[in-house]
């Protein structure tokens, strides 16, 4: 299969620091070691990829001084905001400085982290998301998305789901929340961000992610992006980025496919 080649996209990745100019926010629920920005771009480089998507995080809460700088910095990334309604960053205007899409968070059995926004929060601001321009991002798990369907085929924008919707290995490709994504992303309005790893981190063999990929491929292929998750926050160990772009190209099971995911794809979302 071939590598990837300059001008392909990672679709998700986050900054931190440096801290004595980008400080966390006081009050968050994690403390994560820095990962600059020249880090990021030079593991761009060691990838083989011309461009990628840094989402804000939550331990930043409104505060998004550092992905705008990066943005400014650096004409190949677009960016993620987070935004509540009465947040202080107006969605007015971030187009035009890189950024595409504002995320949200709704997962079972799991609070939001501190900054975070809510799926309620999506409901409220989909109007003015749309008159941005912007697409929303969405965490969550499909032990959560039957509940959730209705209301994301609903929404005015396209949605671009996390972390492939962190499916259930043990569920198996059968289960009805799996199911749920799969026909959410043949609806054609939502896209899944190909990451598979935090889903298997329970599993001796990440193999056991491959038949939902290939899923995923079959069910629509043109609205799949890939994303490293860099930096692997909280996991430990911290696993090989340049090795999670070699399990995507094995699973995508065509180089066409690859083309499409890395470079066609997140053109078209995120240029």
């Amino acid at each position: 299969m071939n590598p990837a080649v300059p001008g392909q996209w990672d679709c998700h990745a986050h900054l931190f620091g440096p801290y004595e100019r980008f400080p966390l926010a006081p009050e968050r629920s994690y403390t994560p070691p820095e990962a600059i920005e020249p880090q990021y771009m030079a593991l761009l480089r060691r990838l083989g990829l011309g461009h990628g998507v840094l989402v804000h995080p939550s331990a930043y809460g409104d505060d998004h001084s550092l992905l705008l700088h990066a943005l400014a910095v650096q004409p190949a990334l677009r960016g993620v905001v987070v935004v509540r309604p009465g947040s202080p960053l107006p969605l007015k205007g971030l187009r035009e400085q890189g950024v595409r899409g504002a995320r949200f968070s709704h997962r079972s059995g799991a609070a939001n982290f501190a900054g975070s926004a809510s799926i309620a929060d999506l409901q409220v601001l989909a109007p003015q998301l749309a008159d941005a321009g912007l697409h929303a991002e969405l965490w969550t798990d499909c032990q959560a998305l039957p509940g959730i369907a209705a209301q994301l085929r609903e929404l005015p924008v396209p949605v671009v789901i996390d972390h492939m919707g962190g499916f259930d290995v043990k569920a198996g490709v059968d289960d009805p929340g799996f199911r749920t994504l799969l026909g959410l992303l043949e609806s054609g309005n939502v896209w899944v961000k190909l990451c598979a790893y935090r889903n298997l981190l329970a599993q001796a063999d990440w193999e056991a992610g491959r038949p939902f990929q290939q899923a995923m491929v079959a069910a629509n292929p043109q609205r799949l992006v890939w994303g490293s998750d860099w930096p692997h926050l909280r996991v430990t160990p911290v696993p090989d980025t340049v090795q999670l772009l070699d399990m995507f190209m094995d699973w995508a099971g065509s180089d066409n496919v690859v083309r499409q995911v890395l470079g066609e794809n997140a053109e078209r979302l995120y240029r």
